[in-house]
């Protein structure tokens, strides 16, 4: 392989391929808590699109896995590389190549991180929506894995501002699709087939990205309830009532002390109301003035004291970013406490309540604890998992799943399959909709090269010989 690995460096040119021991351990894996450290045989380093096609046309040629990576944020193992393959990452490809205020649109390179992308809309007024929680992420990865995050309530998630994508085939070729248009009846909709798909069809090397105006006024309420089913059951009525929420977060009991401990965060409730409370529900409002905001909070306080808050607190500025950003790095906390997995299964938002019961007896049938916390707007329950035996691990996390799809939802409603929770994917999903899958996978990447592994089991038969 080490033979392979120079032919393809005196391909591309030495600058665009890191060999041996000039490969770092970063590559190996992304952040998902499942087994890490495959290290590739070669990683390429692209400027331009021409040199992502000739490494996909070598690639071909000789049979060799190739996986895309952007900053490595993922969290169930979807760019960790194959045996004997190689990376492909887009940490040189940052161009900002356009923010057109006139269509509120952006067009990006894949290695654009969002935190980029943001400083430079808002230069004009207009932001990019979707934040998954880590600002060092890339537009790329971003959309391999159509990301959601605490905003999605409000704006959707990656692939409802997906204009259009350049991308990178097996073969070598480029395609284009979509533009700078809102609607199309043109053909099929490549755009959205790949957006999801895991680096699993082509590799995103451009995105044309809806922007939305920036709203510079918000406001935080938390407010605690007695029960998580209280204060799942008040999300429906905070949503229908029109207060227009930009984020709406559950966080249990056990999660928010972790998280407000390692960040060092005072919530300002009186520990008598802190000793009752279950789960908080964090609510977060924005507007184009503070009195509409005034008015959206005034909105949502009456809402929730209706439908069960024991109280609600209207946040200090610092206090409520604080809390923000410290439910966004909640996957931290339970790693460094400990977590083997962490779910992310999404049910119909009015059935959350239904399914959060369900993992309380779930936990209670395996004798163990599955704190958590969630964007309760849309119904996606992060849960963390405790659990070091492999069999009992598997079991367990079965159970949750399954749970999550009798509820009429899925098992991952914006990490991904990956390889991490490709076992139940497929253990789970409709086998006719699997091998509809499949012929897809096979039409776009005809050797099998693209992330082999990920989504479904790999089929070494489809792929070239070396």
């Amino acid at each position: 392989m080490s033979s392979l690995a120079a032919s393809l460096a005196a391909v591309l040119g030495a600058d665009n391929v890191l060999i041996g021991d000039a490969i770092g351990d970063d590559y190996s894996h992304d952040e998902g808590l499942g087994p890490h450290g495959q290290m590739p045989i070669a990683v390429v380093r692209p400027y331009t699109v021409d040199v992502v096609c000739h490494t996909l046309a070598w690639a071909s040629e000789h049979g060799i896995p190739v996986t895309a990576r952007g900053a490595g944020t993922g969290l169930c193992g979807g760019c960790k590389p194959r045996p004997n393959g190689i990376v492909v990452s887009f940490e040189r490809m940052q161009q900002i190549l356009e923010i057109d205020a006139d269509n509120h649109v952006a067009v990006v390179d894949a290695g654009v991180s969002l935190g980029a992308l943001n400083v430079a809309a808002a230069e004009k007024g207009l932001v990019y929506p979707v934040f998954p929680g880590e600002t060092s992420a890339t537009l790329g990865g971003n959309v391999a894995t159509n990301a959601g995050g605490m905003r999605a309530v409000k704006y959707g998630v990656t692939r409802h501002h997906v204009l259009g994508l350049e991308a990178a085939l097996a073969t070598g070729e480029t395609i284009k699709t979509g533009g700078k248009f809102v609607k199309t009846s043109t053909g099929y909709d490549l755009t959205q087939l790949i957006i999801g798909s895991e680096g699993t069809l082509a590799l995103v090397t451009q995105a044309t990205l809806k922007l939305v105006p920036l709203l510079r006024h918000s406001a935080t309420l938390l407010s605690p309830f007695r029960t998580l089913a209280q204060a799942a059951g008040a999300v429906p009525a905070l949503i229908v009532g029109g207060v227009g929420p930009l984020l709406v977060e559950y966080i249990d009991r056990m999660t928010m002390l972790a998280i407000t401990a390692q960040s060092g965060i005072s919530l300002g409730i009186a520990d008598e109301i802190q000793a009752k409370t279950e789960a908080y529900l964090l609510v977060v409002v924005e507007g184009r003035t503070a009195e509409r905001v005034d008015e959206d909070t005034q909105l949502a306080g009456g809402i929730l004291g209706e439908h069960g808050a024991m109280d609600v607190f209207m946040l200090p500025a610092s206090a409520a970013t604080q809390l923000v950003e410290a439910r966004e790095r909640s996957f931290w906390a339970a790693k460094r406490t400990g977590a083997t997995e962490v779910v992310d299964v999404v049910v119909p938002r009015a059935s959350l309540p239904s399914y959060i019961q369900r993992v309380r007896a779930i936990a209670d049938k395996h004798q163990t604890m599955i704190p958590g916390c969630g964007h309760a707007g849309d119904g996606n329950v992060h849960l963390a998992v405790f659990e070091r035996d492999a069999d009992k691990r598997y079991a367990l996390m079965r159970d949750l799943f399954e749970a999550g799809r009798e509820l009429g939802g899925v098992i991952s409603g914006e990490h991904g399959v990956g390889v991490d929770k490709r076992r139940y994917y497929m253990e789970l999903e409709d086998p006719a909709k699997v091998a509809l899958l499949r012929r897809i996978k096979k039409a776009f990447d005809p050797k099998g090269i693209l992330n082999p592994g990920t989504i479904f089991e790999e089929v070494e038969e489809s792929r070239g010989s070396p």
